[in-house]
């Protein structure tokens, strides 16, 4: 496989592979650790979801300014290896309890993938712009692609058992060790990577950077803060009277208008020749918003599913095994003290203060009676973060048949365009919300576990909408963009991605406000299928401007 790609490829394979190990071994256990009453803080459902939602968002909005700043200043090398360090140090940091520390943590971690997300995948896609391997950047980016997932698929197992052995503290550490790993791998890959690591420099006709700051990264400052405290109307549905749901979702989305004003004005200043292949990139950037704000709800709604929706009990042969690979935990049911609460704490009033008390292991909250174990006795459990390694594991199952799939396809002169693949990944994930649809059928809208194979069964099918789409995104960006703002129209891609992180967020934290959980579902599924119907619209102005280019 790899003497048919630059020499590079498993070098930056490998990196992104580890650092997507940090990432999402962090990701895995962030919403449970914030709930977590005994050794997190406590937060609600509505809480920590909101918290998650701004958090992955802005991990992806920073690799707008990253992206322009390699391209301009540092070079690809450098930006990639300043990334890589600041979040290994975010993630040690983020074990240590402390709300400042942990908002310093999470500050380092999205300042460093501003740097390094964008920058890997410009690097890679500068080897294919050479004509010996033109016509595999689909192919590559596919590879790269399930080097992200192997290491997303992996590390949820190393963050169960450090999380069982140690406690959050050193899972978070272990995540550290990772994204180190990462750079010291990619930094070993030195000699393959010849100029192409090199910055291009200012261009003419680009935007000073100081008008940068000035024009974009200060009034997305001051927007934000306008966003932060301006308020809307006031109702007994929204008795806080924010506008989008909450003060942080309200500064985001305020503190992006100026970004999106900005990519908008790259169209408008293009010269003729730029002009459709940046408003082709800029229209699938929108698109693509509401694929990201359902995918995303892994780490988040999906997440509180397997942990709270799932039945995770293991006995005999399973609970053996997973006891010696350190990824079960053990619960006691306790008869007397279980109560059907929403939420695994009750808030209490005492002189003044507020006051949150564990009440008992909420997995029982939905056990079936006859299910239910003797009081006193213990149940094992698999660690409920290891439903996140369900998606990377189909990722890594169906990459190779879906790259042998459009190989296939390509040597009968068959293969759809980069547009149509993202296209028919947006149809496809939608169908998987339905998935979800019928599990909440199953389980009698919550009230009942359901076996994993609901879960399965959801990643299964919108993985591959996902490998239609996401490596598709990142190849269709690295063809169309001028050779000048590649890595900032990366940033673009980026940014559409952190839009729909937030919104992920957003739909998230709704989820205890729907009585009927299928409703929940009902909404996403109507969000994917507006945006295939528009990107089908799309298409065949697309498919024109990649044939202007002389690409598919």
């Amino acid at each position: 496989m790899w003497n048919k790609h630059p020499k590079a490829l498993p070098y930056l394979f490998l990196s992104e592979m580890w650092e997507r190990f940090g990432y999402y071994l962090m990701i895995g256990i962030f919403t449970l650790y914030l709930k977590d009453v005994e050794a997190g803080y406590a937060m609600t459902e509505k809480e920590a979801s909101d918290l998650y939602g701004t958090f992955i968002a802005l991990v992806f909005l920073t690799p707008f300014i990253g992206g322009l700043v390699a391209d301009r200043y540092l070079g690809y090398r450098k930006s990639i290896v300043i990334g890589g360090l600041l979040m290994g140090v975010g993630y040690f940091l983020m074990g240590f309890h402390s709300l400042t520390m942990l908002y310093t943590a999470m500050t380092l971690v999205i300042v460093g993938n501003g740097f390094f997300k964008p920058n890997i995948s410009t690097l890679l896609g500068n080897f294919y712009n050479d004509a010996q391997y033109k016509d595999k950047k689909d192919e590559g980016y596919n590879i790269f692609y399930m080097g992200i997932n192997v290491g997303a698929f992996i590390c949820n197992f190393f963050g169960a058992a450090f999380k069982i052995l140690f406690g959050w503290k050193y899972a978070f550490m272990a995540a550290g060790v990772g994204m180190f790993i990462g750079v010291v791998i990619f930094l070993l890959g030195t000699k393959h990577y010849g100029d192409k690591t090199d910055k291009k420099g200012t261009q003419p006709g680009d935007m000073p950077f100081y008008k940068i700051v000035l024009f974009i990264l200060l009034p997305s400052v001051v927007f934000g803060i306008i966003g932060w405290m301006i308020k809307g109307v006031a109702s007994d549905a929204n008795p806080d009277s924010y506008i989008f749901g909450s003060d942080s979702t309200d500064a985001f989305i305020f503190a992006c208008i100026p970004v999106i004003l900005f990519y908008a004005s790259l169209y408008f200043r293009a010269k003729p020749d730029e002009k459709r292949p940046i408003g082709a990139l800029l229209a699938i950037f929108g698109v693509v918003i509401l694929f990201w704000a359902v995918f995303k709800l892994n780490g988040s709604a999906l997440n509180n599913w397997g942990d709270k929706y799932t039945d995770r009990q293991l006995e005999g042969k399973s609970q053996q095994i997973a006891s010696k690979l350190i990824l079960v935990d053990t619960l006691t049911y306790k008869k007397d003290s279980v109560a059907l609460y929403d939420e695994a704490f009750r808030i209490q009033k005492a002189d003044g203060k507020v006051i949150k008390t564990y009440d008992y292991p909420l997995y029982f909250r939905n056990v079936h009676k006859e299910k239910l174990p003797e009081d006193g006795s213990k149940v094992y459990t698999w660690s409920a973060n290891l439903s996140q390694s369900i998606n990377p594991g189909w990722v890594i199952i169906l990459t190779p048949l879906v790259v042998a799939f459009f190989t296939f396809l390509r040597q009968r002169q068959k293969e759809p365009t980069t547009p149509t693949k993202i296209a028919f990944g947006l149809l496809i994930s939608a169908l998987s919300v339905l998935v979800m649809v019928a599990a909440v059928q199953a389980g009698s809208n919550g009230a009942e576990k359901v076996g994993v194979w609901w879960l399965v069964a959801n990643y299964g099918v919108i993985t591959i909408g996902e490998l239609f789409l996401s490596p598709m995104g990142l190849s269709i960006v690295s063809k169309l963009s001028p050779t000048k703002i590649t890595s900032l129209m990366m940033g673009g891609w980026f940014l559409a991605t952190s839009i729909g992180n937030k919104l992920s967020g957003v739909l998230a934290s709704m989820w205890d406000s729907y009585t009927n959980k299928a409703d929940f579902f009902w909404v996403n599924f109507g969000l994917l299928m507006f945006a295939t119907l528009l990107m089908f619209a799309l298409l065949k102005q697309l498919n024109k401007v990649m044939a202007e280019k002389g690409i598919r």
